[in-house]
């Protein structure tokens, strides 16, 4: 399977599709209805409502929803990998990573607020590595921003990517007090429309606008599934890490940034993780993207295959067991 998706065949999107349905037909099996959060913020309870009057409230309908959303993210992070040559060759790996990371914990495949603001963060790491030699840094930092700010509209604790876009301007921009302006502006750029219509529906108060924020431990696992799921999360994400050290004299300045973003962008979503913790481990899905690169470095660069493929099958494994059979 590692040998398929390293490389970079037409024939590898349908591969990938059926990988994906295989991991994940349980969502189809057993589906599970979105369920409302604290931290869910206006336009996530907004989207529910629209949504709940088109699907009729049917658990099925938010499962295929998710498992869509689930592999356009999976393909869109494949695309963005292979465009800035985070890897020597282009390949398939950062999708296959990805499907299989988010197949680890069952509640990655849940309807919410975390996993709809993983695509809009996806796509601002793509902008933000774009920084580096864009012909209109402007014009780019606000539109991270904008986004950016629309994602704490879903999310609260997503306001933790504040830090990252700052770390973004750090390591891909000469320091440019306007351009840290720029983006700071563009985050809080939905907050003024959100302040007209509080206004119109007469709530306007401070209470409806500052977010309730309180860091919080995540919750202990507790099952020997769970923790064995989090272990190849991190397991992977170490061995990958080595490869990429031991390989950056290879790599043009410009990907050597874009790792370092991405451990910036790991920090902000464990930040995420402990901003106003959730009652399940949906919050966490937001660490998928940052682990799914490293988990693809650690199955392209070793040379010993037997240990990478099974790495990869002790993870597949453990993913159709918590899907399946608990």
């Amino acid at each position: 399977m590692i040998g398929i998706f390293k490389q970079k065949a037409s024939t590898n999107a349908l591969i990938l599709f059926i990988y994906a349905l295989v991991l994940k037909f349980p969502l189809f099996l057993h589906p599970y209805p979105p369920v409302l959060h604290a931290e869910d913020n206006y336009l996530y309870r907004y989207v529910l409502t629209v949504l709940n009057s088109l699907f009729g409230h049917s658990a099925l309908a938010y499962a295929i929803l998710s498992f869509i959303i689930l592999f356009s993210q999976a393909t869109l992070l494949n695309s963005i990998c292979n465009y800035h040559k985070m890897l020597p060759r282009a390949n398939y790996l950062p999708a296959m990573c990805y499907i299989l990371i988010t197949s680890l914990l069952p509640d990655w495949g849940h309807f919410s607020a975390p996993l709809l603001i993983n695509s809009i963060i996806i796509w601002c790491w793509y902008r933000m590595v774009a920084l580096y030699n864009s012909s209109s840094p402007v014009t780019a930092i606000f539109n991270i921003g904008l986004f950016l700010g629309i994602a704490t509209l879903l999310y609260v604790p997503a306001m933790a990517f504040l830090i990252l876009l700052f770390f973004a301007l750090l390591i891909m921009r000469p320091f440019r007090i306007q351009e840290w302006f720029v983006g700071f502006i563009g985050f809080t750029s939905p907050y003024y429309f959100l302040i007209l219509i509080l206004y119109f529906v007469h709530q306007l108060h401070w209470t409806n606008l500052v977010p309730h924020i309180q860091f919080t431990f995540p919750a202990i696992p507790q099952s020997v599934w769970i923790v064995a799921s989090i272990s190849l999360l991190v397991i992977p994400f170490v061995i990958g890490g080595i490869y990429v050290q031991n390989n950056l004299n290879k790599m043009l300045i410009h990907v050597r940034k874009s790792w370092s973003l991405l451990l910036a962008f790991l920090v902000a979503a464990i930040l995420v993780i402990i901003i106003n913790k959730a009652g399940s481990y949906e919050n966490w899905i937001v660490t998928a993207m940052p682990f799914a690169v490293f988990h693809s470095a650690a199955y392209y660069y070793p040379q010993n295959k037997f240990l990478v493929r099974v790495l990869h099958w002790v993870s597949f494994s453990v993913a159709i067991v918590v899907n399946y059979l608990t």
